[in-house]
């Protein structure tokens, strides 16, 4: 049982064989434990790969997805850029029709101008006319409201000298009326008196002077209610007057009152 053999040649030194045995179960063990590590990155890989497939498939999709969009975006910008070409070509000649436009209105506006300008002058003339002529009226104006003044100054004076003399003048004919007729009514009732006098003083004459008695007595009534009617309607005028009333200067007829 005692080995024998020589090392040589499968040893160059006695444990070679053990050792290389040894090293060969340590490569073994790594072996699996890169092998194991090797499936698990392969199934990692695996996963991740089928992740990345169907992202890329996605990726496929809206690729797919944003060309049709792409084509549509190009046609549309196809017609959007043709209807700006048609709209720029109208609006070019749309500017072109506003310049010309624009040019009549800036010569019409020169021209107008010009007649601005001449009838700023003449308003500027016609503005110092006016002025001189109105600082003129202004002036006479003055005047004729100071003439306006003293005029219904001595307009108001002689209406209130007319009113006073208009009054004088009716209470001096209402004086002469009732003097007039005061003295009529002493008359009347001193003959009234002494008819009286007689009666009382002959019983065979009462009887024949009553009748003229009665007669004096309304005779001298009638002169006092004349008396009254007179005052009254004078008065009436003489306030009339004192209101502003015109035409009031009228005398009043004489009534003679037949005696008994």
């Amino acid at each position: 049982e005692t080995n024998t053999l020589p090392f040589h040649p499968f040893e160059m030194q006695q444990g070679d064989i053990l050792r290389m045995e040894k090293e060969h179960q340590v490569l073994q063990e790594q072996l699996k434990e890169a092998q194991e590590k090797y499936e698990l990155l392969q199934s990692r890989s695996s996963e991740e790969t089928g992740a990345l497939k169907e992202l890329l498939k996605k990726s496929v999709e809206e690729t797919e997805v944003s060309k049709n969009e792409l084509d549509w975006f190009h046609q549309d910008l196809e017609v959007q850029v043709k209807k700006w070409q048609q709209e720029k070509k109208e609006n070019q000649e749309n500017l072109k029709a506003l310049r010309n436009t624009a040019k009549k209105h800036t010569d019409t506006n020169d021209r107008y101008s010009k007649t601005i300008d001449e009838k700023d002058k003449q308003y500027n003339v016609h503005l110092n006319t006016y002025l001189e002529t109105s600082n003129k009226f202004a002036n006479e104006k003055v005047k004729l409201e100071e003439l306006i003044k003293k005029s219904q100054d001595d307009c108001q004076e002689g209406v209130k000298r007319a009113v006073k003399a208009e009054i004088s003048v009716l209470k001096n004919w209402k004086e002469m009326e009732l003097c007039k007729l005061n003295g009529i009514a002493a008359n009347a009732e001193t003959n009234l008196k002494m008819l009286k006098s007689f009666s009382s003083t002959s019983a065979s004459a009462a009887p024949k002077l009553k009748s003229q008695i009665d007669s004096w007595e309304i005779f001298v009534s009638n002169v006092k209610k004349q008396l009254q009617k007179v005052e009254a309607e004078y008065e009436e005028k003489i306030q009339m007057v004192k209101n502003g009333v015109r035409n009031c200067l009228t005398k009043r007829e004489t009534v003679d009152l037949p005696s008994p």
